[in-house]
């Protein structure tokens, strides 16, 4: 349950929290990164409900709840091992589709640098802490953060790429480690499942 709960807050921690909620809050979302999360926050909270089963069978010593439990931690092992694989391996487009969001926002700010498009781009400068796409020139046209120096300020297409690699990197790591925590949940439970049904064979 603590182990559902935490991965719980992790995934809820990258969606809301950092530079990636800055790419939720538009129109258009890197939806393959967001996905991820998703799975790995639906595992997590199956997770920790799951663990209740746990504790019942293993209290009332019930082979049913048990055998359920065991069943639920499949679901969330294969849960959980599709989100880090997915984590690794569609890296490439998730940043594609973020980098894309950027360059939208940035495109729309060259023809209307005014209102709504200038505050949407300012954020993405804030978050990532860059301004524009490396070109000297048209940085000083950008809304840049102040503590910002030009022409040091970073690429914000290479920040970008950095950051969703660091997340992802993250989310692959907490996704297979879960795993690897939940097979020791199904070999335990297949384990006093076996030990309930031999007591009741010899009384």
């Amino acid at each position: 349950q603590l182990a559902g709960l935490a991965v719980v807050a992790f995934g809820l921690w990258l969606r809301f929290g950092g530079p990636m909620a800055e790419f939720a809050t538009d129109k258009k979302s890197p939806e393959l990164f967001f996905m991820g999360l998703y799975v790995l926050v639906g595992a997590g909270a199956i997770m920790s409900a799951v663990g209740f089963f746990g504790c019942c069978g293993a209290a009332r010593e019930s082979q049913c709840l048990i055998g359920t439990f065991f069943a639920c931690l499949l679901v969330i092992f294969a849960g959980e091992v599709t989100a880090g694989v997915f984590a690794f391996i569609g890296k490439k487009v998730a940043i594609q589709e973020a980098q894309k969001i950027y360059e939208d926002a940035y495109e729309d700010y060259m023809k209307s640098p005014v209102g709504k498009v200038n505050s949407t781009i300012y954020r993405y400068h804030v978050a990532l802490q860059c301004c524009g796409k490396g070109n000297v020139e048209q940085q000083k046209e950008l809304p840049c953060p102040e503590n910002i120096q030009l022409p040091k300020a970073s690429n914000c297409l290479v920040e970008i790429q950095n950051v969703i690699d660091a997340h992802l990197h993250l989310v692959g790591i907490v996704g297979i480690a879960i795993a690897s925590i939940t097979i020791f949940g199904m070999i335990f439970s297949m384990v006093l499942c076996c030990t309930i049904r031999n007591m009741r064979e010899m009384i």
